[in-house]
């Protein structure tokens, strides 16, 4: 911050003035990840993350989102303290995708939204608004963290547990903010919690027999000496799966090469599978131990001795919780016998690996919008429930 932008929270410091400061440089970064992590420390059941990851995220030439996105971070001041954060952004490829999937021309996000009070709140989300329309957006989504694909929409159920990996965790407060600024809902996400200790109902029992004597049918392991081709495979089948989705935007090259390099110490072959129909990859599931356990156990940290922690625990998570953040069908495929046969395959023989040599009790499934019909009815037939409730919001500029 310049030397001016100083002497002018000095001097707002009497009044209580909010001041709201562009961030900048790696410092501006480093201090808007600072500010989140003080406001997490203080919301019940949160977990620390690692911080080089959240700067990561936040830094251009780090993450590849920057590489079809403007962004702009804010922080906020008041008596030369910071007491709130937020960003707002245009991700370009959100631009192209058809209005009735919620995105399209015109439409804007902010994110990373923390706020001391609603003064400040509303303050951060004037100052977003106004920087979106000023780029000639005409209406704002959010939160979105940044990328639809890193941590989407707020949490507005599930505050009294805490979240497993790549999932957002915020006060109930938030909610009142938002929507007091004129926000309305856009879309709800949901993620489903599962215990893994129980057998699957006999429906389910039968659908995955059928599918076991079905010659086309194969289920495999992820190949890890073939890793960077299993995770095109799994992300093609993706962009594929979730194309005519809400809010669906495709994974760049970039990106598909960063997560594969990102996930790759997660990944185990017990707890990922590819289906295939007649020798083609059509669906996938993707399941990952819940590194949050780990994080909730070292404070986020590697040093000084969390590291060895780490090792140990990659290696074998006993007793971690299970993640399945992503799960597709190719969309030729969609509302047939076969899709939900494939996916219940697919989740049986995770299930036994997660349950037995993984020690695991439950699993969390999602998140799932609140219209996917088909994810809705698979997590319903396996007696799951919801725990965990987001929203995103929406407002005209």
């Amino acid at each position: 911050m310049n030397d001016t932008a100083t002497g002018t929270q000095s001097a707002n410091a009497q009044t209580g003035e909010i001041v709201i400061e562009p961030v900048t440089d790696k410092r501006g970064r480093a201090a808007f990840v600072d500010l989140g992590r003080r406001f997490a420390a203080q919301v019940p059941h949160s977990v620390p993350q690692m911080r080089s990851e959240q700067i990561e995220l936040v830094t251009p030439g780090k993450n590849p989102f920057f590489g079809h996105a403007d962004v702009q971070l804010f922080i906020a001041y008041r008596a030369g303290e910071p007491v709130g954060r937020i960003s707002a952004h245009i991700d370009h490829l959100a631009l192209d995708v058809p209005a009735e999937q919620g995105l399209g021309p015109g439409t804007g996000m902010f994110g990373y939204f923390d706020a001391d009070d609603e003064a400040v709140a509303g303050a951060l989300l004037d100052r977003a608004e106004s920087w979106l329309r000023d780029k000639g957006m005409t209406r704002v989504l959010g939160p979105i963290s940044m990328s639809v694909w890193e941590e989407p929409g707020l949490l507005v159920r599930g505050q009294d547990h805490s979240p497993m990996l790549m999932m957002g965790h915020h006060p109930e407060h938030y909610a009142g903010y938002i929507t007091g600024h004129g926000y309305e809902p856009a879309k709800r996400l949901y993620t489903y919690d599962l215990d893994i200790t129980q057998s699957y109902p006999p429906l389910v029992q039968r659908i995955v027999k059928s599918g076991e004597r079905n010659p086309r049918i194969r289920v495999r392991p992820v190949d890890l000496d073939q890793y960077q081709r299993e995770i095109a495979i799994i992300l093609e089948i993706l962009n594929d799966a979730w194309s005519d989705n809400w809010g669906f935007v495709p994974l760049t090259d970039a990106e598909v090469k960063h997560t594969g390099k990102k996930l790759r110490p997660l990944i185990h072959p017990q707890l990922n599978r590819i289906a295939e129909l007649d020798g083609e990859p059509v669906a996938f599931m993707m399941t990952l131990p819940d590194v949050n356990d780990l994080f909730a156990r070292t404070g986020g940290k590697l040093f000084p001795f969390g590291w060895l922690t780490t090792l140990r625990w990659l290696r074998t998570p006993r007793g971690a919780g299970m993640r399945v953040p992503l799960m597709g069908v190719r969309k030729r495929l969609h509302n047939s016998r076969l899709a939900s046969q494939l996916a219940f395959m697919m989740i049986s023989e995770i299930r036994t690996h997660a349950a037995g040599e993984f020690e695991s009790k439950r699993a969390e499934i999602g998140w799932i919008l609140e219209n996917n019909q088909g994810m809705v009815a698979i997590a319903d037939t396996l007696n799951s429930s919801i725990n965990r409730e987001y929203l995103i919001y929406q407002k005209s500029l």
